[in-house]
């Protein structure tokens, strides 16, 4: 693999609220890495204000083919956004995704509401 492809490579999210039409902001988001079918933590980390992670989550040399998950603590972030004090329907939305290619960039947005969630590969 060149050296062009080894730095180039990145994980990044976005986590968008649909019910309130913004960004979810300050929401705790864990990456773990699948490993002799054990799951590792890498990271911690929580959205800013426009719902995005300050930086990736993984680029250059930590950016490894394998199997991923990010872990969305969606149950925090709605039980703050809710005023009748009722438990949130979705708690922590675990997204398990591939990497195959190190140089490329993988983008994993979350589209979440009180009662359900999508993703996809994005760009």
């Amino acid at each position: 693999m060149s050296s062009q492809n080894e730095t180039s490579g990145r994980l990044t999210t976005h986590v968008l609220d649909t019910a309130s039409g913004k960004p979810a902001a300050n929401l705790r988001i864990d990456l773990l890495r699948l490993e002799n079918e054990q799951f590792s933590a890498l990271r911690s980390t929580r959205t800013n204000q426009d719902g995005r992670c300050d930086a990736p989550l993984l680029a250059g040399a930590e950016m490894r083919a394998g199997t991923y998950e990010l872990h969305f603590h969606v149950g925090a972030y709605l039980g703050e956004q809710q005023t009748d004090g009722s438990l949130p329907f979705l708690d922590v939305v675990p997204i398990r995704f591939g990497i195959g290619d190190e140089g490329a960039h993988y983008h994993v947005p979350l589209l979440v509401a009180p009662f359900g969630y999508s993703t996809y590969r994005g760009s």
